[in-house]
């Protein structure tokens, strides 16, 4: 199988960079003419996989949208990551958990098992406990050969109030990319949004430099980023960038799906 950042460059070199996000929110099942349900989110998520296949490398699963429904939105979650994996498509699973260390290993056993139903290649996760939190979990997604994305300065437009924050003379985002790159012997990314401002938050050196690690990018499309603007929002890391997006993909329904997912290939 091999590393999971082996497996991401590979998979940027032959689809690009964009990631399709799977969020089975109530207006999006709508869009797709389903029902509010877990049946309705399943079938939403084998659509997109069925769409990504053959045309992008990375689905991006937003765990809250099944897990609204409860055991049966995880068995739904359970069948659209296998039918992904089964696809070939890599699987990050957008769960954003932070915890404490032994607690956090419970999670990435769940996430990364062998034998584990909701196996996934990447999982993002906060660093809000402190560096030793994360310990456990990315010594196990070392082993099992899993990604992870540690979240720095994330697309919500509140995310300042907390990732601005100083730690000495440094951001508390720039703090989450520095420990991502010194922990994480090349398997952890960071998660910037491409709608932020990479120097208020401390970062810019991004832009200057090649951080040597993955980006994951939520902002793109609907969010108002710009997938042609990729290289000037990020400098000398855009290659690094995994561009996620949902909305601006699936906007239009089932119908328009695969179109839309190769109109935005175009623009890279």
């Amino acid at each position: 199988m091999g590393k999971f950042s082996a497996r991401l460059s590979r998979s940027v070199a032959e689809f690009g960079p964009i990631c399709l996000g799977i969020d089975p929110s109530e207006t999006e099942l709508g869009n797709f003419d389903l029902p509010d349900s877990a049946a309705g989110a399943r079938e939403y998520g084998l659509r997109l996989v069925n769409a990504a296949t053959g045309l992008i490398g990375i689905v991006k699963p937003q765990i809250g949208f099944f897990e609204r429904f409860g055991s049966l939105g995880y068995q739904a979650l359970e069948e659209v990551i296998t039918a992904a994996r089964d696809a070939s498509l890599l699987v990050i699973a957008d769960a954003k958990r932070g915890d404490i260390g032994t607690t956090m290993l419970g999670y990435a056993q769940g996430w990364f098992g062998d034998d584990s139903p909701l196996r996934s290649d990447a999982l993002t996760v906060s660093g809000y406990l402190g560096p030793s939190s994360l310990a456990e979990t990315l010594d196990h997604a070392l082993d099992v050969q899993a990604g992870l994305f540690l979240l720095a300065a994330t697309s919500n437009p509140e995310a300042g109030e907390l990732q601005k924050g100083m730690i000495g003379s440094q951001t508390v985002a720039s703090r989450a990319i520095e420990l991502a790159s010194e922990i994480g012997r090349g398997e952890i990314g960071v998660v910037i949004g491409a709608t932020q401002d990479l120097e208020e938050f401390g970062i810019g050196r991004v832009k200057e430099s090649d951080i040597g690690i993955p980006i994951l990018a939520p902002g793109f499309g609907a969010q108002g980023a710009l997938l042609e603007n990729l290289e000037s929002i990020f400098g000398a890391s855009s290659g690094r960038v995994i561009a996620a997006m949902s909305r601006e993909l699936t906007r239009g329904g089932a119908a328009k799906l695969v179109r839309n997912i190769e109109k935005a290939k175009e623009k890279l």
